[in-house]
C-alpha cells in the first residue's frame, strides 16, 4: 500500500507542475481505482469486527445495513 500511496503522489505531484502523458492518466486512473478497493476492503474488514459491550455485559454484533445503490 505504501508503494501504491507513493506513485499516485509522484503522479498528482508531477500533474500539477508539468502534466501528465495519456499512459500517465491511465495510470493514475487505475492506481487511484485499487487504492479506493484497497481501502474499503480494510475498511469493511474493521468494520466486521466491531461488537457491542451493553450495560449488562453482554457482547452484540451490530446488524449490518443494506448498502444504498
Amino acid at each position: 500500500m505504501d508503494e501504491l500511496t507513493r506513485r499516485i503522489n509522484e503522479l498528482a505531484k508531477k500533474e500539477k507542475t508539468v502534466g501528465l502523458t495519456d499512459e500517465e492518466k491511465a495510470e493514475q486512473s487505475k492506481l487511484r481505482d485499487e487504492f479506493r478497493a484497497r481501502f474499503r476492503a480494510s475498511f469493511r474488514a474493521q468494520l466486521d469486527n466491531v461488537r457491542i459491550v451493553e450495560p449488562d455485559g453482554t457482547i452484540t454484533k451490530p446488524d449490518p445495513k443494506v448498502a444504498k445503490s
